[in-house]
């Protein structure tokens, strides 16, 4: 017996096919699973490098925990029907659900947390985590974004 695979479509339009326990995971799953890694991630290196560094690695644990992660998302704006490709990237984006923000820098202010809802508008997610690595206690620089959940 053949069964079909669940496809869905991705920011950029390329096909993605789901396989087994991935398509039994929601936001919130996901987002338990994404904080966990952080916080593993985070207790490894602690606060003071670079934004890249934290992404590679949280991608990393992700990727472990049988995640589909992408990094550096392309996201384009729609505007009145118009398709312009700016330069908007998205730092990772976990199982085509959850968008990931990732800083490390002096402290989280209004204007970061703007930022992944115009993320949440323009791919038409729902849920994202805005997550500052140079904080001493990390959960002091996370941010759950909700836009339509």
């Amino acid at each position: 017996m053949n069964a079909a695979l669940p496809i869905s479509l991705g920011i950029g339009g390329e096909q993605r096919v789901s396989f087994g326990a991935k398509l039994a995971k929601d936001e919130n799953e996901l987002s338990k699973i994404i904080l966990d890694a952080a916080f593993r991630v985070h207790s490894a290196l602690g606060p003071g490098l670079l934004e890249s560094a934290y992404e590679a690695c949280l991608a990393y644990e992700l990727r472990n925990e049988g995640l589909e992660v992408l990094t550096q998302v392309p996201l384009p704006l729609v505007y009145r029907e118009v398709r312009l490709d700016i330069g908007y990237r998205l730092d990772m984006v976990v199982e085509d659900l959850v968008i990931g923000e990732i800083k490390a820098i002096d402290s989280l202010t209004a204007i970061h947390q703007a930022q992944v809802i115009s993320y949440l508008k323009l791919s038409g997610k729902k849920l994202g985590i805005l997550i500052n690595f140079n904080t001493l206690r990390l959960r002091d620089g996370i941010k759950r974004v909700v836009h339509g959940l």
